[in-house]
């Protein structure tokens, strides 16, 4: 048999493969949603296309973790992608704005095994040293992903059908697939154990919750009820003899740190992103493409300071990059705010891509060092659910946020214009905002990175706790290099 190191590139090439699946899925679907609900109807269940998807992959995050733990990386990413196919085919075929939301949920509990799964199976594969080098490509890829993501959703549409938007994964996912088993040859050793069913529910339902909670879905139901399922979850955890996430790991002063600081970092990242395109758009003037064009240099930022981070880890250890990172964002954010409150047609768009480059390096510091603080901070069988757990993190943190600068924006917007068009406002592409609207707009956005620079500054607060005595010196060997 082929020496399995020599397979790893391999390996890489296959998850590659899924991961752009994934992050094609998520960048393509929203260019081509005009053109499905002109085919569909059912424009009044628009967001519903979308949200199903970001619910049902962020719930499944957590189990997909502790289910590679117990049964193997392989198996479960395999089974992932193949739920997501499934979802894929069936939303191609989708004849009603129903059945395509049903679709695009079984797509997303597919979803949810892909990153998490992935970069567990780069711990087990990497070195310390290796690892943070390799996942900057995969952070690469969800950045080629978003930039061309858009324009190839709509050369889909032009030349052949929205049905094609999802059908196009297939190859993508079999060939990821294909590869798996022919070259990875995981060596694991299946544990009996009774999974912790009850606990993975009422995690599901109460992230479920808390999700339709930021999105303002009934708040005086989803709000309360999302404390009693958490707490009934927490009540669970510490009975069960395999939890679905093990508080004592969760509540270890690195993890809980990290988990926190993903959270906060989500928020952020998927703010900024959200809000960015609109100002730079409805308040400087810039059309749909010169304002998607702000974001862009996150996608350079990103990958050159997560290389830096994975060659310097080793030697200075896991604080110094996390804080370094949190405080490069905070500035980042902080200059945005600066910008929103004095954003005009003078402004110009350079000092915004300015900032997401410096952004972006601060997330190439802090998520890089943090996802390998925590794989580092617990032993191989527990290294799927602390993956899962950072990823799961920062997905929560991202759907919140964006729930709750949502708010605040059409709140004060709200309050000035109709409602038509505050929704047009959000359009990408609605165009040029009218005049009569542009005060209305800024005053909307003022107030959002506002939010994001206190979020910038808390994120700070946070990893100053951040334990001085946990450094990358015990982790500079792969867990299982005969993958």
């Amino acid at each position: 048999m082929e020496p399995a190191s020599s397979r790893r590139s391999v390996v890489v090439f296959a998850l590659l493969l899924a991961v752009f699946m994934s992050a094609m899925e998520a960048t393509v679907v929203g260019t081509v949603m005009p053109t499905v609900v002109a085919d569909l109807g059912g424009l009044l269940l628009y967001g519903w296309v979308s949200s199903s998807y970001l619910l049902a992959s962020t719930v499944s995050v957590p189990l997909y973790g502790k289910l590679a733990d117990i049964y193997g990386r392989r198996p479960m990413l395999v089974l992932g992608i193949a739920i997501f196919l499934l979802g894929s085919i069936w939303s191609g075929f989708a004849t009603s704005i129903g059945s395509l939301i049903a679709a695009r949920t079984l797509q997303g509990l597919g979803a949810g095994a892909i990153q998490p799964v992935t970069f567990t199976i780069l711990g087990d594969l990497y070195t310390l040293k290796e690892r943070g080098r390799i996942q900057a490509f995969f952070g690469m890829v969800w950045g080629l992903a978003g930039a061309f993501g858009p324009f190839l959703g709509g050369l889909i549409v032009e030349a052949l059908s929205w049905r094609w938007v999802f059908w196009v994964n297939i190859p993508f996912g079999v060939a990821s697939c294909a590869v798996l088993f022919a070259a990875f040859d995981e060596r694991h050793e299946r544990r009996q154990v009774r999974l912790d069913w009850l606990g993975a529910l009422l995690l599901t339902l109460g992230a479920v919750a808390l999700l339709l909670a930021a999105q303002r879905t009934m708040l005086w139901l989803f709000g309360p009820l999302t404390v009693v399922l958490l707490g009934l979850f927490v009540f669970v955890e510490k009975r069960a003899s395999e939890p679905v996430v093990p508080l004592d790991m969760a509540f270890e002063r690195s993890v809980m740190v990290a988990s926190l600081s993903a959270m906060l970092l989500g928020a952020s990242m998927t703010g900024a992103v959200t809000f960015l395109p609109l100002l730079a758009q409805g308040v400087i003037g810039a059309s749909p493409t010169e304002a998607g064009s702000t974001i862009a240099p996150m996608i350079l930022g990103w990958p050159i300071a997560a290389a830096f981070t994975s060659r310097a880890i080793t030697r200075i250890g896991f604080r110094l990059p996390i804080q370094l990172g949190a405080f490069v964002i905070a500035i980042a954010l902080g200059l945005l705010a600066y910008m929103a409150e004095h954003a005009s047609r003078e402004l110009g768009l350079w000092p915004l891509r300015g900032c997401m480059f410096v952004f972006g390096s601060g997330m190439g510091f802090a998520s890089t060092a943090l996802l390998l603080a925590v794989q580092t901070s617990v032993g191989a069988p527990q290294r799927g659910v602390a993956t899962a757990l950072n990823v799961f993190s920062r997905s929560i943190g991202g759907a919140i946020g964006v729930g709750a600068l949502g708010a605040i924006f059409s709140l004060i917007v709200g309050a000035q214009l109709p409602e038509d068009v505050v929704a047009s406002l959000l359009d990408r592409d609605r165009g040029e905002v009218a005049p009569e609207t542009l005060h209305a707009l800024a005053d909307g956005l003022r107030p959002v990175f506002r939010t994001l620079a206190v979020l910038g500054l808390l994120n700070t607060l946070v990893v100053a706790f951040y334990p001085k005595a946990h450094t990358a010196s015990g982790d500079l060997s792969a867990a299982n290099p005969a993958h």
